[in-house]
């Protein structure tokens, strides 16, 4: 697993080689983080000679990468590239095979609980195993479109007819898991993947 500070790194050092006029506070507003957090990381970053900091007229800050921020986001890139792919690859194997077992007990009707990249790639297998997405349930993107369906919240759910929900957030299994017990969705309903 990448470190949560280093792929934070990258999307700064990223944004910083994009727009080096960009204030903290623009900055905090695009990754959508914290002000202050955005400012711990700059000290970080331009403490281990990451970004130069200057000064312009009217109180203004400028960030430039120096040759080691370059060299630094390149090995982010990387090391985030080469995360992602091994991702993949585990999520991918991990669905295939509980598709395959949902197949073989009749299983047609999912629904997944979050809108993330784990849910792209089930959803990529689901269709090619012919099993029906009948939603996606997601709290803080309810209304939004994802894969062709409109996101919905865990209320509307209790409405339908599904036969499994598969847990495809990033966010604490526990807390999900508890969430969707108070709701009152089926224990047996709910399935959580191993990524």
């Amino acid at each position: 697993m990448m470190d949560p500070q280093d792929i934070r790194s990258l999307q700064i050092l990223e944004e910083i080689e994009n727009d080096y006029t960009s204030s903290q506070r623009d900055l905090a507003r695009n990754l959508n983080i914290s002000l202050g957090l955005v400012n711990s990381f700059m000290k970080r970053l331009a403490m281990k000679g990451y970004v130069k900091i200057t000064t312009m007229p009217r109180n203004r800050v400028k960030y430039m990468l120096t040759p080691q921020g370059f060299a630094e986001k390149s090995r982010l890139t990387y090391e985030f590239i080469h995360y992602s792919f091994r991702f993949y690859k585990k999520a991918l194997k991990s669905i295939e095979e509980l598709l395959e077992k949902f197949n073989k007990k009749g299983i047609t009707k999912i629904a997944f609980y979050g809108a993330t990249d784990l849910a792209e790639i089930a959803f990529i297998s689901l269709r090619a195993r012919g099993l029906e997405l009948v939603c996606i349930v997601d709290e803080e993107k309810t209304g939004k479109t994802f894969l062709g369906l409109t996101i919905k919240s865990i209320k509307e759910l209790l409405g339908l007819d599904f036969d499994k929900i598969i847990v495809t957030s990033l966010d604490s299994k526990g807390m999900i898991y508890d969430t969707l017990q108070v709701n009152k969705i089926p224990r047996e309903k709910i399935v959580m993947l191993d990524s």
